[in-house]
């Protein structure tokens, strides 16, 4: 089956079961959420300055992820998520791919992004993804967000 990626909005179905999954795999790994998920301001995930993308296998939304306007030229990565029973298919690296070609589409020119202490796998994404730790990877805190950041290749950019 082929996987097709779709722009969607905050009022999308499929983003709200997307959220409410994501919730519950934070609450499972943390006991607690840092902030509600389904509750954020949609706007901000909206054009101009963000954008909210899943990939649908047929007819299902298996992943997604969404970025924001952080600062200036920098914009912020959040919800990267892929539905339990899709995972190790390669299919978060491929959102991932996708939403810097969309922000470098948009004019920026820095992604950031944080994930958490108990999310090995998502640290290993970023990792490979070009990402740079902005913590100590030797010593990363036990508790608190990771954050990340990437600089966009002018070749993502276009030129």
């Amino acid at each position: 089956m082929s996987v097709e990626i779709r722009h969607v909005r905050m009022s999308d179905p499929h983003v709200l079961s997307l959220l409410q999954d994501l919730e519950r795999e934070y609450t499972t790994r943390y006991g607690f959420l840092y902030e509600s998920l389904v509750s954020y301001p949609a706007e901000r995930f909206a054009p101009p300055d963000g954008a909210f993308m899943l990939l649908y296998e047929d007819g299902h939304a298996i992943a997604g992820g969404a970025f924001q306007r952080h600062s200036g030229n920098t914009a912020e990565i959040k919800r990267m998520w892929t539905h339990r029973e899709h995972r190790r298919r390669g299919l978060a690296a491929r959102v991932l791919a996708e939403l810097e070609r969309e922000a470098a589409g948009r004019g920026y020119t820095r992604l950031r992004l944080d994930t958490g202490p108990r999310q090995p796998e998502a640290t290993g994404l970023y990792l490979a993804n070009g990402y740079k730790p902005l913590f100590d990877l030797a010593n990363p805190p036990s508790s608190g967000p990771l954050p990340f950041e990437k600089e966009l290749a002018s070749s993502n950019l276009g030129e």
